[in-house]
């Protein structure tokens, strides 16, 4: 018999078998339908049922599966390239291994399945285990029932082993990106004493980021005493301190010789990755490192009477330039102008001396582009005069600009000059003075100090805001030098803020006056210069600038200080302050906080005795908040000079815990709006800020 015909009566033989173990269907005869398995068997082509049948409780593969056809196969795990001899031989084996099948249960079989299925051995030895547990005396059973159980429990530890880090993983992650609060988010409520308070007069203060936090910092000039014990023999150290806005710590000091005026961040330039700060005292602009406080230069001036103004790039070398005014050293009545270099802090040529006529309180200089791309200095004494830069640069260096943006003038403005020899060109002149004058830019009261480049761009095209006489409003229009708009007032004692209180799309003002023991806070349409708002307060005088800081609604929230409103409808718990009980106690100033969708309501925000003289915002826009900076003066006892303190106040928190107080009405003709308590909380809980 040869190798097929063999191979042929092999496989019939096993399938008749395995037909009457598992009772399968088999081919049927002509009328019973019996099962002939000689007629199968030699059958020529084999079919995949044979195959399927036959392999499939061996090894899971058909005899041609996908490890490709000829000589090499995979079987029982192990693979190779087998010749005709050894296939044979490895089929006879199979057939004695395979005669036995019958004699055993079904269970027994079925558990042989499996074990063959799932383990991956070495062929002889799992051959041989498998014989050898099948004839045993019902030993087969439950040793294929152990190995199968140790084979899943290995699985169990491998998932377990990969999923536990997989899921310690996603969770961390989870949790860094949603739970833990971010630090350098956080706008915590705090308070720091430093030095002398130095009367009411409002000291240097600035806002910018010079820890790297993403946090505006506090740096502010400080005047404090020597610790000598005799006080004949003590003298006062002034110098510029930097606050870090998270905490309120001291991140560096820079002691000065003489006071300072006016501290200024945020000109960059490409030698200086850390932001520059110029920190200048009556006879010194010195430029400091502003991460470190360390000195990177200093210039000796004579009389300082403004801060720097940022100018366009004069000398090419990429880095934006600085003007600033002095009087002269001969000490007239003159006042002139000082170009210094941004990259080295060094003076530019020789001050530029101009007669400026008229008295009064010194505006600007403040920078102005014009329409047409021309470039003019914008000052004056009670009244508001024009210069062009091009002409400050050749009396200063002597020579003609290298940059062509600085050498246009404007026909318009060069129309306006006084004569046709004079440099002076003439913006406003008026039988008042100017007490105020400021771009009509949102935020520029806030941070007037600030050197950044986009910020002054905005400032120097914008219509500007007058204030004259002491109690006119009026908005100038930079195209045409005109008048938009008057509004006459009382005395108006502080610098309006900019922001947007009706939905118009143009900035309205508010600002305060006082008279006989009332202050009056007023809101004017910046469109037309009607009245939007106002309100009396039981309070005398306070010069303290107010602030206007846009919101999510798209509006701006308005604060300010001030005492009891005189119109308040307060709660039942709360006791009305009448004028004269005011005067006799001591004085309690609050902050207040006016939101334009609830024009009757204020929420005083917080409240205390101290006098508060400067005040600053600092936006957080991570966290879509705000920090309200104060300095203010605390008095002492024991006749001891009143102390300076700087706070630090989240405005979030601080509507959350905020005080709702009603006016009753409000200055706008029309119905007062009642709302309830549970609506006002529900709308200042979403209220959040952004940056102007």
């Amino acid at each position: 018999m040869n190798a097929a015909a063999r191979r042929g009566s092999v496989r019939g033989e096993m399938a008749a078998a395995l037909s009457r173990a598992l009772k399968l269907p088999g081919k049927k005869g002509s009328e019973l339908g019996e099962y002939d398995p000689l007629t199968q068997a030699d059958s020529e082509d084999e079919s995949e049922e044979d195959d399927l049948v036959l392999n499939y409780p061996r090894n899971g593969l058909g005899r041609d599966g996908c490890l490709g056809s000829g000589s090499s196969k995979m079987r029982g795990g192990r693979s190779g390239r087998l010749d005709e001899a050894q296939e044979d031989e490895e089929e006879e084996e199979e057939d004695e291994w395979r005669e036995r099948l019958p004699s055993k249960s079904r269970q027994d079989r079925d558990d042989m399945k499996g074990t063959q299925y799932w383990g991956h051995r070495d062929r002889t030895g799992e051959d041989r285990g498998g014989s050898a547990s099948l004839g045993g005396a019902g030993l087969g059973g439950h040793s294929t029932d152990a190995e199968e159980k140790a084979l899943r429990k290995k699985n169990t530890v491998r998932s377990v082993f990969f999923l536990v880090p997989l899921v310690s993983a996603t969770l961390a992650v989870l949790l860094c990106a949603f739970l833990i609060p971010c630090q350098k988010g956080e706008l915590k409520q705090w308070e720091q004493a430093l030095g002398d308070a130095g009367g009411v007069s409002p000291p240097a203060l600035a806002l910018w980021d010079v820890d790297g936090d993403s946090v505006e910092d506090v740096l502010l000039g400080v005047t404090e005493w020597t610790n000598d014990t005799h006080l004949t023999q003590r003298s006062k150290i002034y110098s510029a301190v930097a606050l870090s806005a998270v905490s309120g710590q001291v991140l560096w000091r820079k002691v000065m010789g003489e006071s300072v005026m006016s501290i200024q961040c945020g000109l960059q330039h490409s030698s200086q990755p850390s932001p520059v700060c110029l920190l200048i005292s009556k006879s010194t602009l010195m430029a400091v490192n502003g991460t470190t406080g360390k000195n990177l230069s200093s210039v000796q001036l004579k009389n300082i009477e403004s801060q720097a103004v940022l100018l366009p790039d004069l000398q090419g070398d990429s880095v934006p330039d600085l003007l600033i005014a002095t009087l002269p050293a001969d000490e007239t009545l003159d006042l002139s102008l000082t170009l210094i270099s941004g990259l080295t802090g060094a003076q530019l040529g020789r001050p530029v001396p101009f007669n400026l006529t008229g008295q009064g309180k010194l505006i600007g200089p403040l920078l102005h582009e014009t329409q047409k791309g021309a470039y003019y200095i914008l000052l004056g004494l009670g009244n508001v005069e024009a210069i062009s830069l091009r002409d400050i640069y050749i009396r200063a260096m002597g020579k003609m600009p290298m940059k062509q943006t600085i050498r246009i003038k404007d026909p318009k403005w060069e129309e306006m000059r006084k004569t046709n020899s004079s440099t002076l060109i003439d913006i406003y002149r008026g039988s008042e003075h100017v007490e105020f004058m400021l771009p009509l830019v949102a935020g520029f009261g806030d941070n007037r100090n600030s050197l950044d480049t986009v910020s002054n761009l905005n400032y120097s095209r914008s219509d500007w805001l007058l204030v004259y006489g002491v109690s006119k409003l009026s908005v100038l229009k930079q195209r045409d030098i005109r008048k938009k708009w008057t509004f006459n007032s009382p005395p108006i004692h502080s610098q309006p803020a900019l922001g947007h209180f009706n939905d118009d799309g143009v900035l309205d003002l508010l600002f305060q006056h006082s008279a006989n023991g009332i202050m009056e806070a007023q809101v004017i349409d910046g469109t037309t210069g009607h009245l939007l708002w106002s309100a009396e307060f039981v309070c005398p005088r306070l010069v303290l600038q107010t602030s206007a800081i846009s919101t999510s609604s798209g509006q701006a929230a308005f604060l300010f200080w001030a005492s009891e409103p005189i119109k308040a409808q307060r709660n039942a718990t709360k006791t009305t302050v009448a004028p004269g009980v005011a005067a006799a106690e001591p004085l309690i100033r609050k902050l207040f906080l006016l939101h334009p969708a609830y024009p009757t309501i204020l929420l005083e925000l917080t409240s205390t005795t101290d006098t508060a003289v400067t005040s600053a915002v600092s936006y957080q826009d991570h966290e879509k908040d705000a920090s309200y900076i104060t300095v203010s003066s605390r008095p002492t006892p024991d006749s001891e000079p009143s102390i300076r303190i700087v706070k630090s106040m989240s405005l979030r928190a601080a509507i959350t815990k905020g005080q709702i107080v009603r006016l009753g009405e409000t200055g706008k003709p029309g119905t007062p709006i009642e709302p309830s308590m549970l609506e006002v909380n529900k709308f200042f809980s979403h209220l959040s800020f952004k940056r102007q």
